[in-house]
């Protein structure tokens, strides 16, 4: 249940409920609004004597949340949430982010190459895997901490923040030393333990759909990470598995409104794992931006040819620069912009 609180609640008086809702052995959450302070409950709430809460002062409204996804539900939280990502990245404001870079750091020169692109084209973020989990156990895995080291090189020399993959829990420290935006991927997105690890990691983390995840699955796999307290979620949809055989998965565009709807974080889109073939990529994002999406999550390489991995669905610079264009123009007839590039 949420608990809204009066427009002139005095902080003494919030505290005084807060106080309340622990000792009677539950979990608060706090939200500050423009107008009031919503005050989240989880647990048993049979613990709690609603009656007698209700007339306590600075208590405007006691509701019951019907969605299973207490914290990521608009119920708790009606405005929208921003995250900050690095120290100039905002992601869920008027501005749609765009994070491009290869699928996996593959050498100094290449990922250089890949973030003055980026930066010159008005990306924001800098996408790179170190560690990657492959289908096979015998393609190309990544760098490592090599690969982390590259990546944030080649972001602070192009004005970039940078998100980067983690695939288990030991990795997280590791990975926060370089990356401001810890990525959980398609295959890891019901991994609970690593999400309650990252919701204490002091990181904000992007949030991929599983590949046959509902859209109420995916929220509560947000909810982990919220309700181990770390409010700064992103989620991303990369496309769902169907019976479809002519893309690489089914890009859910109907998920930005719906999520939208159902939940005040932010959404983007990654158009490339969506499809899996640059040919599609390209208006799939225009399509995101169209859609509302907060930020798009596109894949690009100076010779996808010779990519070694994702190398398909890796746009060349040339069709990035062009996407970035276009995106631009969709933006701004919806009243959001995109980064102006250098």
């Amino acid at each position: 249940m949420i608990i809204i609180c009066e427009t002139k609640a005095t902080e003494t008086q919030i505290k005084s409920i807060q106080k309340v809702i622990e000792d009677s052995g539950l979990k608060v959450h706090r939200s500050d609004g423009a107008e009031h302070t919503v005050l989240g409950v989880v647990g048993d709430r049979s613990r709690l004597d609603i009656g007698a809460f209700s007339l306590m002062p600075g208590v405007r409204n006691v509701v019951p949340v019907s969605s299973p996804f207490k914290l990521a539900s608009r119920e708790f939280h009606p405005e929208d949430t921003t995250v900050p990502v690095g120290d100039t990245v905002v992601v869920g404001g008027p501005e749609v982010i765009v994070m491009a870079g290869p699928c996996a750091v593959e050498g100094r020169e290449m990922i250089e190459a890949s973030a003055s692109l980026a930066a010159h084209c008005g990306a924001r973020v800098l996408r790179g895997g170190a560690f990657k989990p492959r289908s096979s156990p015998y393609s190309y895995q990544g760098l490592g901490v090599e690969g982390l080291k590259m990546l944030r090189a080649a972001a602070d020399g192009n004005g970039l923040a940078v998100v980067s993959e983690v695939m288990t829990i030991e990795q997280i420290d590791i990975v926060g030393q370089y990356a401001d935006l810890l990525q959980v991927g398609a295959r890891n997105m019901q991994n609970y333990p690593l999400l309650t690890a990252l919701g204490k990691a002091g990181k904000p983390v992007l949030l991929k759909r599983g590949i046959s995840a509902t859209i109420q699955e995916w929220l509560m796999s947000a909810e982990y990470i919220l309700s181990s307290g770390n409010p700064d979620v992103i989620l991303c949809e990369r496309g769902i598995r169907t019976f479809e055989t002519a893309t690489r998965n089914t890009l859910d565009l109907s998920a930005v409104p719906v999520i939208k709807s159902l939940s005040h974080l932010p959404i983007i889109v990654d158009p490339s794992h969506g499809v899996g073939n640059r040919r599609f990529v390209v208006p799939m994002a225009r399509a995101a931006v169209a859609a509302g999406a907060d930020g798009i999550l596109v894949e690009i390489h100076p010779d996808p040819e010779k990519a070694l991995s994702d190398g398909p669905q890796s746009l060349t610079f040339e069709e990035f620069e062009g996407l970035m264009n276009r995106c631009r123009i969709i933006g701004t007839t919806i009243g959001r912009r995109l980064g102006k590039g250098r």
